[in-house]
């Protein structure tokens, strides 16, 4: 269990949109995050062009999710967020945001979205073929919860409670570059080891692991800790999952041979250390832009 049991989530900001089929219809814009890296390194390796996918695309041809706006239902309390993805998605928002509000002067909530079969958005369609990402146009989060299903069984991570609280946490982290400027001051300059892309992505695995290491300290309104403090067991399955979806790792599985110079969200390696180096330093050592190798 990741949560207090009697902790109050009910306050979180979390809506449900989008309800059926797939579709990879694709409108304007861009993505980061988790998911993007499936979808490029897919491209990269079977010849499929699926950049459509990562923004930029033309106008939808199918508009098969619709937005609905209803909030995630039954997610009032710790034991609700315990045995619920979709719940243990939502109330995270909620710790989330009051940690950044303690580190971000004037921040500003993101929206956060659990999507239900697909959905359109400004960068593009939300569906777990996708996976979780931030769109920077509307300033939300994405998430279809039945992706941590995906990321155990294709990309061999347990995803237990930790790692759905880690993937949530780096798009938060995406986030905070939009609103503090990183994202306009590092923008994107191709791919590889060194590209901004990857150095934003290893910021904000950083960002997730300073926040997990203070999630204890976040307290509901009546003064209960929504979260307990990780055990070591969890700490490892979330550094699993960062792994599991470094470049290196997917591009092994996909095409039997990794390809650096492709890179946009960096090697297993450079997650689990970059994730680790927040969680036991702190924010203050979450700068991948300043270094010469990630």
């Amino acid at each position: 269990m990741t949560f207090n049991p009697d902790a109050d989530v009910s306050d979180n900001n979390v809506q449900r949109r989008g309800r059926g089929g797939r579709t990879a219809a694709i409108a304007g814009g861009s993505v980061v995050g988790v998911g993007a890296i499936v979808v490029f390194l897919i491209s990269q390796f079977t010849g499929v062009d699926l950049s459509g996918l990562l923004g930029g695309g033309t106008n939808p041809q199918s508009q098969q999710g619709t937005a609905t706006g209803d909030a995630v239902q039954s997610c009032q309390s710790g034991t609700d967020a315990n045995s619920s993805v979709d719940c243990r998605v939502a109330a995270t928002s909620l710790v989330l945001n009051q940690y950044w509000t303690k580190h971000v002067k004037g921040y500003v909530k993101p929206g956060q979205v659990s999507v239900d079969g697909s959905t359109q958005t400004p960068c593009g369609t939300a569906s777990n073929d996708v996976g979780p990402f931030y769109c920077p146009s509307d300033q939300t989060v994405y998430i279809d919860p039945t992706f941590f299903q995906l990321l155990k069984q294709q990309f061999g991570a347990e995803a237990g409670d930790l790692a759905q609280v880690y993937v949530v946490a780096h798009e938060y982290g995406h986030h905070i570059q939009n609103i503090i400027g990183t994202m306009e001051q590092y923008p994107n300059n191709g791919t590889g080891p060194t590209s901004n892309g990857v150095r934003t992505e290893l910021q904000a695995d950083c960002y997730a692991g300073a926040f997990i290491a203070d999630m204890t300290q976040q307290k509901d309104k009546n003064g209960v800790a929504y979260m307990k403090k990780p055990t070591d067991a969890q700490i490892q399955d979330a550094l699993n999952a960062a792994a599991a979806v470094g470049d290196d790792h997917i591009q092994q599985q996909s095409a039997g041979y990794t390809n650096p110079e492709s890179w946009t969200h960096g090697s297993s390696q450079q997650r689990d250390y970059w994730f680790a180096n927040g969680y036991k330093n702190g924010l203050g050592q979450c700068d991948t832009f300043s270094v010469a190798t990630p």
